[in-house]
């Protein structure tokens, strides 16, 4: 988008540090990812999960029709298309009526309102970082389309076996590795080295994802009127999809969030792997990665003592002292680091294991 295309009220520097900021606000954990790349990988990733974010709000929503929230996602999917005439002032208007007063507005929202902004600064970007980056976001759109879809009479998700929770959450987050992926690959890499990268991406992916499906429980459901937890486990324990969060059932329901838990940790051997092999390129540095991935352990863990804690409300996730420990820690150790680094965080708060990684 030329400068003369560019809504009146942006400019481009002030478009990319507003996209930093808006980081900021979405997600806690991406923006320490965001925080600790460098130039120009900083910008790269903050664009990407930015305009995966906007469709995943959409996808989120309890608030939008399932029929209307499809064809939102497909008009986002066409503004994408370099193929398509749809444009990101078409999906501005379509999506207008469904955002809340700017008053109201959670930073999930903001983004979407402010989704040309987005667009315009994305365009900045050198053109095979641009052809880097769309075809896993839009993956990332057209599964969020189809799932919508599936569950259109069902007013929300309600996933029904491990396969289609594994879907869901490549859809989600392992097209996300695959755009990570597809960036440090660009360049001069051994073929070796690539092969194992993409080999791996979706997994690292799936780690995370699965992480947010177990923790998330009580906020999914009561907020967003969809379960991740699969219905086939959830029948193993008696537990209805729809009453899942019901005093009743809750120990039942803990323990299928510990039956996730569990799946999960099956992906770590293969994340940690995808670490391993990360180059560090255009900015591109261990910690970011690293960071998110050992908060998962940490998480796991929390999960593994407390499942019920996801079902019930109270929340599941790592003290903000254990997130310090753990940039810390990333910041004085290398890539050497990371299995011990794992096995400390496993067994306790890192932060109450200070020479764990010496």
């Amino acid at each position: 988008m030329s400068d003369a295309d560019r809504p009146v009220t942006t400019a481009p520097d002030a478009d990319l540090a507003w996209c930093h900021e808006s980081v900021q606000g979405v997600s806690r954990t991406f923006a320490l990812t965001v925080d600790v790349l460098e130039e120009p990988m900083s910008s790269y990733i903050c664009l990407g999960y930015l305009l995966c974010r906007v469709a995943d709000t959409v996808e989120d929503t309890d608030r939008i029709d399932p029929d209307e929230q499809a064809d939102l996602l497909r008009l986002y999917d066409a503004v994408l298309d370099p193929t398509a005439d749809a444009t990101p002032a078409d999906f501005r208007r379509a999506v207008d009526d469904h955002l809340p007063p700017a008053d109201d507005r959670s930073p999930d929202w903001e983004v979407v309102a402010e989704s040309e902004r987005v667009f315009a600064t994305f365009e900045e970007l050198p053109g095979d970082v641009r052809g880097a980056i769309v075809p896993p976001v839009r993956e990332l759109v057209g599964g969020m389309a189809e799932f919508v879809d599936r569950y259109a009479d069902e007013g929300g998700l309600r996933i029904g076996s491990r396969s289609e929770l594994e879907e869901y959450c490549y859809y989600a987050a392992g097209t996300v590795g695959n755009l990570v992926t597809n960036l440090l690959t660009r360049g001069d890499i051994a073929e070796e080295r690539a092969r194992r990268l993409h080999e791996t991406a979706e997994e690292f992916g799936l780690l995370l994802q699965l992480v947010n499906v177990a923790k998330d429980v009580h906020d999914d459901f009561e907020e967003e009127n969809n379960v991740y937890l699969p219905e086939e486990w959830l029948a193993a324990e008696d537990v209805p999809q729809d009453d899942l969060t019901a005093a009743e059932h809750r120990d039942g329901t803990a323990a299928v969030v510990g039956r996730t838990t569990d799946h999960a940790r099956t992906f770590l051997d293969d994340a940690q792997s995808y670490l391993e092999h990360l180059p560090l390129v255009d900015g591109n540095t261990l910690d970011a990665w690293a960071i998110p991935f050992l908060l998962a352990v940490g998480t796991l863990r929390e999960l593994a003592a407390q499942p019920e804690r996801a079902v019930d409300g109270r929340g599941v996730k790592v003290s903000r002292q254990e997130v310090f420990a753990v940039v810390t820690a990333m910041s004085e150790h290398g890539r050497d680091s990371l299995p011990e680094l794992r096995r400390a965080i496993a067994g306790q708060p890192l932060h109450r294991t200070p020479s764990a990684a010496d």
